[in-house]
């Protein structure tokens, strides 16, 4: 078999036209609503989930940051359910994909450093240089804060992509040896293919965790900011 490795991140096109915007807003539509006054339990622990996170993400927040809630539970929605639909057999997953990425945390960190310039310009100031610095070694942490500044949606990205395409990764090897090993030794198989499916369950778990550590990390930078 001479599949590519990397052939399931390579971006699919319809008739030659890329599918990835289609694809990106196709998870919206798997979200459950209801029109009926009393809900069914699906609807109903969607609710409590969703109250949950919000609630976890928002405690440290005041009342000009909570005002941002509706969008993160929005963003950790659409993560975790781009990322759970990209382990679906022949699926693609636009969050391994650093474009992508960084094309959601860079507005979101601009949009919290400038509200942060705009509202707390002294306390956003004072980040460049920590309280108590020697004279000397002002110039060098002020180069080293705004590197530091700079380089945190460049972090979220590569974060969200390296944990998601790793573990795309690691199942495609393990599922290539799986098929491999299925007409050489049965019990090798047997054994692999448990891993396999132990590895699904954690993938499915960092699909999750990845999504939650993406949002909490951009409402921190609002909460720093705000």
């Amino acid at each position: 078999m001479n599949e590519n490795l990397f052939a399931s991140f390579i971006a699919p096109t319809i008739l030659g036209l890329p599918a990835a915007v289609l694809i990106i807003l196709f998870p919206p539509l798997l979200i459950p609503t209801s029109k009926y006054l009393i809900n069914n339990r699906l609807i109903t622990t969607q609710q409590w989930l969703i109250k949950l996170t919000s609630k976890q993400m928002m405690t440290m927040h005041n009342t000009k940051g909570r005002t941002w809630s509706l969008m993160l539970v929005s963003l950790i929605i659409f993560i975790a359910t781009t990322n759970l639909l990209g382990l679906l057999p022949h699926s693609f997953t636009p969050t391994t994909q650093l474009s992508m990425n960084l094309a959601v945390a860079i507005p979101l960190w601009a949009g919290a450093v400038i509200m942060g310039f705009r509202s707390k310009i002294k306390n956003a100031l004072a980040h460049f240089l920590p309280q108590g610095t020697p004279t000397p070694l002002i110039p060098m942490l002020v180069i080293i804060e705004t590197i530091s500044l700079l380089i945190q949606p460049m972090a979220l990205a590569v974060r969200l992509t390296a944990n998601i395409t790793a573990g795309h990764l690691l199942m495609h090897l393990i599922g290539s040896a799986t098929l491999a090993m299925s007409t050489i030794n049965l019990p090798s198989t047997l054994i692999i293919f448990t891993i396999l499916i132990l590895l699904t369950i954690l993938e499915i778990a960092v699909a999750l965790i990845q999504a939650y550590v993406f949002t909490l990390l951009v409402s921190l930078y609002l909460h720093d900011n705000t």
